[in-house]
């Protein structure tokens, strides 16, 4: 499991590490990984031409020690000082003494830049708020401008390391080399997308085990799915109740009932207006004319997809005492107190645009605070949230760390992806897996099923759901 920790826990524990080591060290650990990251993006170091964007914190620091290594290596290396008289001094003397050359402000950074085979990133560190400063921002029209490959240090300068905020301009890499532990920022979107791809170097920091967020790898995720065993009947395995679906959208019962059936649940029972067409389709599903409350044994509910405007039949499964996911129509529908009256576990699965209208925002701050966003909604609504996008966030109402799945494509903006999603999770409610773990696995599975269904290709979520089977093996491969 990759997990990700806060700028004032990681200060803690490197205040903690330097107190033992001999002065300088730990910044050395980071400049050794910097410096081969650097090193392997290019191939081949000799004759390259680098150019050092350096502010006046620690990561301007390693970029320069890391340019030292690198002229040493034969590169041409210079150093833009962006605030001259606060460039590290230790770093500033190691370059020179490399053969490394030096110009200040960014005025003068147009004409390396442009003849730059790498670009490394230490404008700012993990302590940056707000965006870059008007100094700063400058380089990026240039930057936009050039093809050499942006290599950032622990993170891009100006995203926010703590919330994945980005305020004003900011840094887009194509690799950030990060330290001792991923932050926040660098997993959640927006600034995921200013990260390019991540590398972590080991640094020795001893952290704690409550971390700000956590993501599923593929292992974790293995250990969690239902496998049924030699004693298992279809009771056993769960069965999950799905009320989707209505005269004008038939088709997310469909495909509600079609996630659920490949998310380990041994039944699935279908109540809503869309049964013909639900059997049509699956005709192992379960099909009642009824209320919920008259469908039979159920473990847990998936209610909400193609609902229409049906709040009875919301309220209803809301009564039931067995978890219960609302997805869609449901998550207008459902009653917030009602919702947190509620004895047993609810999951919430919003997109941006459905949480922004939960909270009462404008779309725009849920997708510009992503992770702010979902630990509200979970708070305000005493239940586990699910906040669908590029990266996936899971929030428990407890507090604690969030989740963040990022294994979907950008394939998956397509009409009932979200009632697929939907099906699968419920299934694993069903199946015994609490909310977070279930949404957390969910949202794995079916990020994968989507990259294995598209391929780079156009994809329709009927797709999605045949996919997840060759997910699942993936997984427990």
């Amino acid at each position: 499991m990759r997990t990700a920790y806060s700028v004032e826990t990681v200060r803690a524990a490197e205040q903690e590490l330097m107190a033992r080591l001999p002065d300088g060290a730990l910044m050395q650990r980071a400049v050794a990984g910097l410096t081969a990251a650097c090193a392997e993006l290019l191939g081949r170091v000799y004759g390259t031409r680098i150019v050092l964007l350096v502010g006046s914190g620690d990561n301007g620091g390693d970029a320069l020690y890391a340019g030292a290594r690198l002229a040493k290596r034969g590169a041409g290396v210079t150093a833009v000082l962006i605030a001259p008289d606060r460039a590290h001094p230790g770093g500033l003397a190691a370059l020179r003494r490399a053969g490394g050359q030096v110009v200040k402000g960014a005025e003068a950074a147009e004409e390396p830049l442009r003849r730059a085979d790498l670009v490394v990133d230490g404008i700012v560190g993990i302590g940056g708020k707000g965006g870059l400063r008007p100094d700063a921002a400058p380089l990026l029209d240039v930057m936009g401008e050039i093809r050499a490959p942006v290599v950032a240090v622990d993170l891009p300068s100006g995203v926010d390391a703590d919330t994945g905020e980005v305020h004003g301009a900011a840094v887009r890499a194509d690799l950030t080399v990060t330290f001792g532990t991923h932050k926040p920022g660098l997993l959640v979107d927006p600034a995921r997308e200013y990260a390019g791809s991540v590398r972590l170097v080991d640094i020795g920091l001893a952290l704690p085990g409550d971390a700000e967020l956590e993501a599923l790898q593929h292992a974790d995720v293995a250990a969690l799915l239902p496998v049924p065993g030699t004693g298992s009947d279809k009771y056993r395995r769960g069965v999950v109740g799905i009320a989707a679906g209505s005269s004008r959208y038939p088709g997310a019962a469909v495909l509600a009932v079609s996630g659920a059936l490949r998310g380990g649940a041994g039944a699935v029972r279908y109540v809503g207006p869309a049964g013909d067409a639900v059997i049509a389709r699956f005709p192992e599903t379960l099909v009642s004319t009824g209320s919920p409350e008259q469908a039979g044994r159920v473990q847990a509910w998936v209610v909400g997809p193609g609902a229409g405007d049906d709040g009875g039949v919301v309220a209803a499964v809301l009564r039931a005492e067995v978890p219960v996911l609302i997805d869609a129509d449901g998550l207008r529908l459902a009653d917030r107190d009602a919702v947190r009256a509620r004895r047993a576990p609810t999951l919430l699965t919003p997109h941006a645009g459905e949480a922004a209208a939960l909270l009462g925002v404008p779309r725009e701050e849920v997708e510009g605070a992503r992770l702010t966003s979902v630990r509200e909604l979970a708070e305000r609504y005493g239940a586990t949230v699910l906040l669908k996008g590029s990266t996936t966030l899971i929030a428990s109402p407890g507090g604690g760390a969030v989740r963040v799945n990022s294994t979907g494509t950008g394939w998956l903006a397509t009409a009932g992806s979200g009632d697929v999603l939907s099906g699968l999770t419920g299934s694993l409610l069903a199946a015994g897996l609490d909310a977070p773990d279930a949404g957390s696995v969910g949202a794995y599975l079916h990020g994968l099923a989507g990259r294995l269904a598209a391929d780079g290709a156009p994809v329709g979520a009927h797709d999605v759901a045949e996919a997840v089977r060759e997910a699942w093996r993936d997984v427990m491969d």
